[in-house]
């Protein structure tokens, strides 16, 4: 039954991204993130709205059907729109009670294979953000090992996992995330890095400016430049160190 169910809605999405196509806007979006996947045309807002759609005329009636309706969506993916619709039904409200520990390896498959910041960002702010506030407990660990894997898009999305949290931030976490890929050169870490404590500088401006001066010889001048860019604007700081 739950297979029939996410069938039915994975193809209702896909016939409604098919209807909704714009070739002309299609090429333009291609080009402008770089990839090798085809897309539809279809406008995000129209994206959220088709997955909205069918999510309330095929209800997911469980967390394993869930899953598998993100997963079964991206992995059968033609076009990237389809990759965007898997994304909106993991972070769809009416199942948000479904984002936690049992479903980060959901989360890592689209991080991992997704392997570009539209994909990673979504996902590490809105997904696994809201993991880290729903469970202090295990999520902490989790973004530590993240922080020190391999896969660069695993590094960004423990960086990036607290950019919403304002004055809920653990700043031992943030330290801990951003640690290990102090100094690399790898520009979606050290934009990563830089946003991150931009947004927590318009919380805590005094910590991000200690960070940054104690940090000043491992940190890249992206880093640095991001990372003070409020800063310098609100003439809290007078130069990038």
């Amino acid at each position: 039954m739950g297979s029939d169910l996410t069938a039915r809605l994975a193809a209702e999405i896909v016939a409604g991204l098919c209807r909704l196509a714009d070739p002309k806007r299609a090429k333009g979006q291609q080009a402008y993130m770089k990839s090798a996947m085809p897309f539809h045309g279809v406008p995000a807002p129209d994206v959220r709205r088709l997955v909205r759609d069918a999510l309330r005329a095929n209800p997911l009636p469980s967390a394993a059907s869930w899953q598998q309706a993100i997963v079964d969506l991206w992995r059968n993916a033609t076009h990237r729109g389809q990759r965007y619709a898997a994304v909106e039904i993991l972070l769809a409200k009416t199942h948000a009670a479904y984002l936690t520990p049992d479903s980060l390896p959901v989360v890592e498959e689209l991080v991992v294979s997704g392997a570009w910041w539209d994909f990673v960002d979504a996902a590490a702010i809105h997904a696994v953000g809201p993991m880290l506030r729903a469970d202090s407990r295990t999520m902490p660990g989790v973004l530590r090992c993240w922080a020190k894997d391999d896969n660069i898009w695993k590094r960004r999305s423990a960086i990036l996992a607290q950019l919403k949290f304002k004055n809920a931030t653990d700043e031992g976490l943030l330290c801990a995330a951003i640690e290990p890929s102090l100094g690399n050169r790898e520009f979606f870490l050290g934009k990563a890095i830089g946003w991150a404590l931009r947004e927590y500088s318009k919380t805590t401006p005094a910590f991000v400016i200690g960070y940054v001066q104690t940090h000043a010889d491992r940190l890249t001048a992206l880093s640095k430049r991001e990372a003070l860019k409020v800063l310098l604007k609100n003439g809290l700081v007078g130069r990038v160190p």
